[in-house]
């Protein structure tokens, strides 16, 4: 598309009462600035600027270096704003498209729409306008009897009769490219600021044809406050939902159902209410998730159950089920068929297939090989006060109840460890163990001798 866009993300927001940039203000998840960069970069254009000014270097950080930036050192008003992005801009596309960092709802068919009507008109000016249900504070879109856009009036300096219109500027336009630049210097500022709008009346006066395309109202939101904000958070959740709904996962409580935008989810799922997946998380097929369960940048596999836990940092392959009351911490990963129930904690650690965990348990910076049986209170004791340490536990290994593994320490293949058992030293593949500290039965009869 012979395009250039620059979208305007250089205010402060001050009605935010934040010191957070405006556009980095989450909105399910992520910055709302992202959803219109996701939907500028759909129109495939020539050239695409960010004109930052509040909180640069922290917009820079959040979204990256592969953004053209441009300074806007003084708020001086949304035409100064756009004069910023000339130097890169100018004379790369026919057609200048101005976005706002603020309206993340605003979909890449309406613009399409919008651009083709600008072209099939030839127009120097087109409008994106809308229809809201309280148009005061907007500037109203002035017609004449024909139909054709001859300004804009604000709200302060509409008469009476001009506030009767409900057809208002969204604020998001688009230009002849050749047309825009010279025309933007030419502006005369107006309290102190530049504003794009006025190019419309100068466009008029000079016989240029100003095109308008109307959008839906819920599209073109701005959101300058937090009641905005949580009114858009949740149109953006059930935006979301919806779109899973389709796709054929099962959400029983859409409202209680918390989907962050970056979650990925397979065909099949059923999600119970009170349920948050965020951050980069990937969810397989026929799982079962909740209800009151929590799973942040996690990789879940098919047909995973995960009822009222937390799970952070984590990964699960198939047929993993896991709670109710248990937290998978940063590195843990079930291997397929494991199972960990209710209170248990895994922190940094490897369970190998069809190992079982049942209940009470921690385990840290541990390796467990296959059908393990990990006993209720077991404990890995990997922090020594200044170093973490690992365990290893081999292949069909029976951990008895309350059993203390001080790290490092490993037990081997086909061991085992009596109820109540402190293991401080290795434990041989085949070996039963058991007392404080542990030792083999052997040695615990020739103690009794003694």
């Amino acid at each position: 598309m012979n395009l250039s866009i620059v979208i305007l993300a250089a205010g402060q927001g001050t009605r935010m009462k934040s010191e957070l940039p405006k556009v980095l203000h989450p909105l399910a998840g992520c910055p709302m600035v992202k959803y219109v960069l996701d939907v500028a970069t759909q129109l495939e254009p020539t050239r695409l600027a960010l004109v930052v000014g509040y909180g640069a270097q922290q917009l820079c950080q959040v979204l990256g270096d592969e953004i053209l930036y441009v300074e806007q050192l003084e708020q001086l008003g949304t035409g100064h704003a756009v004069l910023q992005a000339r130097e890169l801009l100018a004379g790369h596309a026919g057609t200048v498209l101005v976005l706002y960092g603020d309206t993340p709802f605003i979909t890449h068919q309406t613009l399409e729409t919008m651009l083709l009507h600008h072209t099939e008109k030839g127009a120097a000016v087109t409008l994106l306008t809308f229809r809201p249900d309280d148009p005061t504070g907007y500037g109203r879109i002035l017609r004449d009897g024909t139909g054709r856009v001859m300004g804009i009036v604000e709200h302060k300096e509409a008469t009476s009769e001009e506030r009767e219109i409900r057809e208002v500027n969204s604020g998001i336009l688009c230009f002849r490219d050749a047309w825009l630049w010279p025309h933007l210097e030419g502006l005369q500022p107006k309290h102190g600021e530049y504003y794009l709008t006025d190019l419309v009346e100068l466009a008029v006066a000079e016989g240029e044809w100003v095109a308008a395309k109307e959008a839906d109202a819920a599209e073109v939101m701005g959101l300058d406050d937090r009641v905005k904000l949580a009114k858009a958070e949740a149109l953006m959740r059930q935006r979301i939902n919806e779109g899973w709904m389709l796709a054929g996962v099962t959400l029983l409580d859409p409202a209680s159902t918390y989907l962050e935008a970056s979650v990925k989810i397979g065909q099949d799922t059923v999600i119970y209410p009170n349920t948050h997946l965020r951050g980069a998380t990937a969810i397989g097929r026929d799982c079962h998730l909740g209800p009151n369960t929590i799973i942040c940048d996690s990789t879940v596999g098919n047909g995973c159950v995960i009822e009222a836990s937390v799970v952070e940092g984590a990964t699960m392959e198939d047929d993993v089920d896991v709670g109710p009351f248990a937290h998978l911490r940063k590195g843990a990963h079930l291997a397929k068929g494991v199972h960990v129930g209710n209170f248990g904690e895994i922190k940094n650690s490897y369970l190998g297939p069809n190992t079982k965990m049942g209940h009470f348990s921690y385990l840290g910076d541990a390796t467990l090989g296959a059908n393990v049986n990990v006993g209720a209170g077991t404990i890995t004791c990997n922090y020594d006060g200044e170093q973490k340490h690992p365990t290893v536990i081999e292949d069909d290994v029976f951990i008895g109840s309350d059993t203390m593994l001080v790290a490092p320490v490993k037990v081997g293949k086909g061991a085992k460890t009596g109820a109540g058992a402190v293991v401080t030293r290795d434990v041989p593949p085949g070996q039963v163990v058991y007392g404080v500290p542990a030792k083999a039965k052997e040695e615990a009869g020739k103690v009794g001798k003694e």
